[in-house]
């Protein structure tokens, strides 16, 4: 056995996690998964409330549940294509503890603004009682979580905090007896405004989850087939490939599949971004999500389920919202020592306020201020937030991004390396000229189109399609051979035939001198120009054929945005230097490297990013995978082959030009909010926690403060929705 296939394949599993409330808990979660055996990875993500954990073995779920469990926190296996979960019950029961906590708050707050309102001792202790230890009892069976584990989080904090005003109250009360020296209010407060401000965050991140909610929605349960010539209803799940299904005008298609009968203009634009309905007929495939618009179809199966492109577009969206971006890491850093640290704060603060101002209320209010106004919950959701929104917003416009950190390096991008053919043109060749030694242009057609007959090539599509235009009969080649970057070789009636570009002539020492001056003129009209020659027994040139190709209507716009973003534009081809610079001189390419092959594109690549430039190369074809791999960012168009999708971290759902300077956009705007983000985080705590500790900030603003600063974070970053 080959000692490759001895080991075994990583594994990857994804957790929900419950219970986490700030970014010490996603780093005790990441911890604590880490420490089992078999981990590799572990990614946590407080906005998405999941953890994605590589293995080196077939994951042990039940262990990786049981650590979760373990360190205070729910957990339970995501399971694929599986629908979103039902929030409206959490949602529901947020704001009916919210209401209540405002509701018995209130008179407490009233008493401290009006002193003739002031209630009596023993209905400020009930009521503050029944905020503290009923809709504030969550904190404090997580904060028992967290110390029994030896870690600290926002639970711990604020039920400390709380439970300190609380309890001084309740001392000086027995003591004293006095009601207007009590601070019910303070504890009753912090714990609504905390509430309040859960309760927006909460709703504020299920708003970013609302791209994905979006897409799972495009899948209809049901699917009309056609059996034995009658029309059944049937579960989405009982549709096997090679199945017929019929869809109606305004219903969604169920499966990826092709039209077999009908024309309509199908709507796809929850899948690809695209605008306007495109005409479909017999043999077009249309993918499931799409809508028809105004035309009877019958669909022949080829994908359904986990298969299916809207299912691939789901699985991409849901992993790049769960990664975790490069620059979280800075945050992680500053959470894992965060709560410890504020632990030490307080009990410093406490300390001196005892001995300078020798006044224990005072003294102990300012210790709470500071552990509550501390609590890093903005932290945890700045980055997470942004990432969840952008590619949501991306995801809407036909953009996919494979992970966070794609998102995260494509703002950084300053060099936009384009393929030609298929990315900038419409990939959809034709034979526009003939040229042969002998003068037969039909028979140098005719054998072009036999030694071309089995290849994939567009240009060998154009040629087969030229011959069946002039009913040209074409036999079969034999002893074919592709050569990547070069052209075809083949038997044609006995006759050894080599067909390609000049490289490929030059491979064979067959001499193009005849045809040169008529080459370079085609050229450099923007052609594309293949030799056609006999390489035995006698190496001899038979002629020359050459192709034109249209430019995508966007490619001369989306060029001039990256530019006037400030990039610079590079096209690597292997095509003819003259038709590169033809098509690179009309849409205002700055440079190019044209006759290249495969593997020299990503040579190229690699040499430019060796000045420190941070590069995206843009392609849609096979060839194109090693230039993509190559890349700072690769950028692939979907209209091409799935491996060029497999190497990108971001994938164009239609073959628009523009769509690289949208992506590019979204990701500099979500970068910006990320940044934006942490800072108010880091801003808040930095100037909240001193000012709280020399006693400017009582517990109750400094409740209001920390809500505030989540919600404003998650807020900033809702903001990015509004880009179009």
């Amino acid at each position: 056995m080959d000692a490759v296939a001895t080991h075994p394949a990583p594994e990857t599993v994804d957790l929900a996690i419950g219970g986490m409330t700030c970014a010490s808990c996603v780093s005790r979660v990441e911890k604590t998964l880490s420490r089992v055996p078999g981990v590799t990875e572990v990614s946590v993500n407080l906005a998405t409330e999941r953890a994605h954990i590589g293995l080196t073995t077939h994951p042990d779920i039940a262990a990786l549940i049981a650590a979760v469990q373990k360190a205070g926190y729910e957990a339970t296996q995501v399971v694929q294509d599986a629908p979103l979960p039902d929030n409206t019950a959490p949602e529901w029961q947020e704001r009916v503890h919210l209401l209540v906590a405002m509701a018995l708050s209130l008179p407490l707050v009233a008493g401290m603004i009006v002193p003739a309102l002031m209630l009596p001792a023993w209905a400020q202790f009930a009521l503050a009682t029944a905020v503290q230890f009923w809709l504030g009892w969550r904190f404090y069976v997580a904060g028992w979580n967290a110390a029994r584990a030896l870690a600290g989080n926002m639970d711990l904090l604020v039920a400390l905090g709380t439970s300190a005003a609380w309890g001084l109250s309740t001392w000086v009360w027995l003591v004293t007896g006095q009601a207007h020296a009590l601070y019910y209010e303070s504890s009753a407060l912090l714990i609504t405004f905390i509430l309040f401000g859960k309760w927006l965050e909460g709703r504020a991140r299920r708003q970013t989850a609302s791209a994905i909610r979006a897409l799972m929605k495009l899948r209809p349960d049901t699917a009309r087939l056609l059996r034995d010539g009658t029309e059944v209803d049937v579960a989405i799940d009982t549709v096997r490939r090679g199945d017929l299904v019929i869809v109606r005008p305004g219903e969604r298609i169920p499966v990826d599949g092709s039209i077999t009968e009908g024309n309509a203009a199908i709507d796809a634009s929850m899948l690809t971004g695209e605008s306007l309905p495109l005409d479909a007929g017999p043999g077009t495939r249309v993918a499931a999500g799409s809508i028809n618009t105004d035309g009877r179809l019958t669909i022949r199966t080829e994908a359904i389920g986990a298969e299916t492109m809207l299912a691939r577009i789901v699985r991409l969206v849901e992993g790049a919202q769960a990664s975790k971006a490069p620059i979280q890491r800075l945050a992680d850093r500053v959470s894992a020592v965060f709560v410890p640290v504020v632990l030490g704060i307080a009990l410093v603060t406490l300390v001196v306020w005892l001995v300078v101002a020798a006044d224990p209320a005072q003294a102990l209010l300012n210790a709470v201020a500071v552990l509550v106004i501390a609590c890093p919950c903005a932290l945890g959701l700045a980055t997470p937030t942004a990432i969840m929104v952008g590619t949501g917003v991306a995801a809407r416009r036909g953009i996919l991004i494979r992970d966070a950190a794609a998102l995260e390096q494509a703002h950084a991008v300053t060099i936009v390396a384009f393929d030609k053919t298929g990315t900038l043109t419409e990939g959809k060749p034709r034979v526009t000229d003939l040229v042969a030694v002998d003068g037969d242009q039909t028979g140098l057609l005719a054998l072009a189109a036999s030694l071309q007959a089995g290849s994939e090539h567009s240009l060998a599509g154009a040629v087969r399609g030229r011959a069946v235009e002039l009913g040209l009969v074409v036999a079969p080649a034999g002893s074919f051979h592709a050569l990547a970057g070069r052209g075809v070789l083949g038997k044609v009636e006995g006759q050894d035939l080599a067909f390609g570009n000049r490289r490929l002539m030059r491979d064979h020492a067959i001499a193009t001198d005849a045809l040169d001056q008529q080459a370079a003129a085609l050229e450099q009209s923007g052609h594309t120009v293949s030799w056609m020659a006999q390489t035995a027994p006698t190496p001899a040139l038979l002629g020359l054929i050459a192709f034109g190709d249209t430019v995508k209507p966007t490619a001369q716009a989306a060029i001039a945005r990256l530019h006037q973003a400030g990039l610079r534009t590079v096209m690597l081809t292997g095509d003819s230097r003259g038709a590169a610079e033809a098509i690179a001189s009309k849409l205002g390419i700055e440079s190019i490297q044209a006759e290249i092959l495969p593997a020299d594109k990503a040579a190229a690549v690699a040499a430019l990013r060796q000045d420190g430039a941070i590069v995206a190369m843009v392609g849609d074809g096979i060839n194109d995978a090693p230039a993509l791999a190559a890349a700072d960012i690769g950028i692939a168009m979907a209209t091409g082959t799935d491996v060029a999708m497999e190497t990108a971290g971001i994938t164009l759902m239609r073959g628009d030009p523009a769509l690289v300077a949208d992506a590019i956009e979204i990701s500099r705007r979500t970068t910006a909010k990320i940044r934006q983000g942490l800072f108010w985080a880091f801003a808040y705590n930095v100037l909240g926690i001193p000012l709280a500790a020399m006693g400017y900030l009582s517990p109750v603003i400094a409740g209001a403060a920390m809500a505030l600063s989540s919600v404003s974070v998650v807020a900033n970053a809702l903001l990015l929705r509004r880009w179009r």
